[in-house]
């Protein structure tokens, strides 16, 4: 899948812009073509590559959202889970969650019992079974790795779980390019265009001015309504685009603008599975800070986290700090004592900054996670939570700005969104299908009889079929048709493949004509996901630039390149492999 920026794309009559291809501006996209609507989605970077690669990659209703009376917001995220479960079941998958309640907790077994309970009926609709209860001893039989100190007992539910988050977003991308949009990553806009309104109406944003990051140039792209979906970098688009904002009032404005995003920052660890490691998810609550934090099986491994600060530095480069390493060794031996992680036990980590509302005082874990659909035309919220920011600038029509949401939430929010769009329009919506369409992967009837007959028949060993399986769903035998006659393309690039790093030539091929991958970094972070192996991929990064050259066309010094590109963005992943290579007192 060549990209290519249209040469008459300025006269294209855009109905949806759509800046942002995370989770939430590719659902966007997707539901809106999907509708009918004539969309461009575009990104600075590829898709995914934002906050949505950072997730905590969990499809939860928010349990401890009870906690802070956010019911709808636990009821909406419920259900969507159910959803998701549906239309993604390659992706998507339940996990049983076990919350260990000790003497020290600020939650006893009562308030626990009352919140699963709570849980539960908000989740009338679930495919998954209800909560239980756990006395001392039933847990430590359980889970006899929990320190027993202090432990009253626990509680047991279930949510669900996608290992790859960013695969979501992705196949949402693709699906919105197959119902009609046009998809252009690397697209980074540099400013809104505005129309002046006549007879004293509002202003109207018009389109947008980006550049092109990989070819270089400068185009123009219009549209009736644009969707500022940027994530963290929501504020930067406002006010670093040449629009209203901070750096181009027009004349007889204010120049303050008051901002809309206050992200925190999220950090992970990713550990080989170690002693007394459970074999379910842990909810455990910090005993540092009380905070709740995660221990998950993952991709074969444990990923722990996260962290929730307050970030005000570069958006463009997020990495985990020691303390924050620290912190979550520190909890995960205190709660598991056979553990004994030490800093030499990180594989790699992994950090990002969460899109919420501005709120400069309180509670990190108090600011909420709704979504809320921002109309600059009336300054108050369109769809989701309210929200109104005095000083957002003066009052503009034709732009939508999103401010939070969550993965689990975002098939919704996409819903509402357009439905807003459709207004603006003067259009009356068409219903959404998302809900029952599933993702490119996710469509065929019966996958578990597809995935059986997919192992018999593939020619692959179970590892690689599973493999497949796991990140194309339905469309594993598409990829494996990429290879043809060349029975190269079918063997693993690592040296010692799983499930999880034996990625096969045939999905770096896959990677860059079927799902808009362009770099290196897109292809094994974001499409084969072999970037999340315990190596980062760099087990596998110069065998997968040698496929791009020999079957794509890359140069000798693309290659290199792109390998060398691939590692300068790793580090700020601090994967072992970096830090074994470290000078003595580094």
């Amino acid at each position: 899948m060549t990209r290519q920026i249209p040469t008459d794309l300025q006269d294209y009559p855009f109905d949806l812009l759509v800046i942002g291809a995370g989770i939430n501006g590719a659902g966007i996209a997707r539901d809106a073509a999907m509708r009918g609507l004539k969309v461009l989605l575009l990104d600075k970077g590829d898709i995914s590559a934002g906050t949505t690669q950072w997730a905590t990659r969990l499809i939860h209703g928010g349990l401890r959202y009870l906690e802070y009376y956010e019911v709808h917001l636990v009821r909406e995220s419920l259900a969507e889970r159910e959803k998701l479960l549906q239309i993604a079941p390659h992706l998507v998958k339940p996990l049983r969650f076990v919350v260990p309640i000790y003497e020290r907790s600020k939650r006893g077994p009562g308030l626990i019992r009352l919140g699963m309970i709570g849980y539960d009926t908000l989740s009338f609709d679930k495919s998954v079974p209800n909560h239980k209860m756990l006395s001392r001893e039933e847990a430590l039989e359980r889970y006899p790795g929990l320190n027993p100190d202090g432990l009253l007992g626990a509680a047991t539910y279930y949510d669900g779980q996608v290992e790859y988050a960013e695969r979501i977003a992705v196949e949402n991308a693709i699906s919105a390019h197959e119902h009609g949009a046009i998809v252009l990553t690397y697209a980074e806009v540099e400013r809104l265009l505005f129309e002046e309104g006549g007879d004293g109406s509002l202003p109207h944003v018009s389109g947008v001015e980006f550049e092109d990051r990989l070819g270089g140039g400068t185009y123009t792209a219009r549209a009736r309504v644009t969707v500022n979906v940027a994530g963290p970098w929501v504020d930067r688009v406002l006010s670093g685009a040449g629009s209203f904002g901070i750096d181009d009032a027009p004349e007889g404005e204010s120049s303050d603008r008051e901002q809309m995003i206050g992200g925190t920052k999220g950090s992970h660890i990713i550990v080989d599975p170690f002693p007394g490691a459970p074999r379910d998810a842990l909810y455990v609550e910090a005993r540092k800070d009380g905070r709740p934090y995660f221990i998950v099986p993952w991709n074969g491994r444990y990923l722990i986290g996260t962290t929730d600060f307050r970030y005000k530095d570069d958006l463009d480069y997020v990495s985990a700090d020691d303390d924050e390493i620290s912190y979550l060794i520190d909890e995960t031996n205190a709660v598991i004592p056979q553990a004994n992680l030490t800093p030499e036990s990180v594989l790699f980590t992994y950090s990002g900054v969460r899109p919420l509302p501005f709120k400069p005082e309180g509670s990190e874990s108090s600011i909420t996670r709704s979504h809320v659909v921002y109309d600059h035309a009336t300054g108050k919220s369109a769809a989701g939570g309210r929200l109104t920011v005095e000083g957002a600038g003066p009052r503009t029509e034709g732009l939508l700005s999103i401010v939070g949401g969550k993965l689990t939430t975002y098939r919704n929010l996409a819903r509402q969104t357009v439905d807003v769009a459709y207004r603006k329009l003067g259009r009356e919506a068409p219903p959404s299908r998302t809900d029952k369409v599933p993702l490119p992967g996710g469509a065929v009837q019966d996958f578990a009889a597809f995935a059986a007959d997919f192992k018999v028949t593939s020619g692959l060993t179970d590892e690689l079929a599973e493999r497949l399986l796991k990140l194309y769903g339905a469309r594993a035998p598409e990829v494996l048709e990429l290879a043809g006659d060349e029975a190269s393309l079918r063997l693993p690039l690592s040296p010692a493949p799983t499930v999880e790093t034996g990625v096969i030539g045939a999905e770096i091929l896959y990677a860059f004509r079927r799902e808009m991958a362009q770099t290196l970094a897109d292809a094994l972070l974001r499409r084969t996901m072999v970037g999340l192996g315990p190596r980062v991929g760099l087990d596998v990064d110069e065998a997968a630039a040698g496929v791009a050259a020999r079957y794509l066309g890359w140069s000798e010094e693309r290659a290199e390149r792109e390998v060398q590109d691939y590692r300068k963005y790793v580090e700020r992943y601090r994967p072992r492999d970096f830090r074994e290579k470290e000078p003595a007192g580094v």
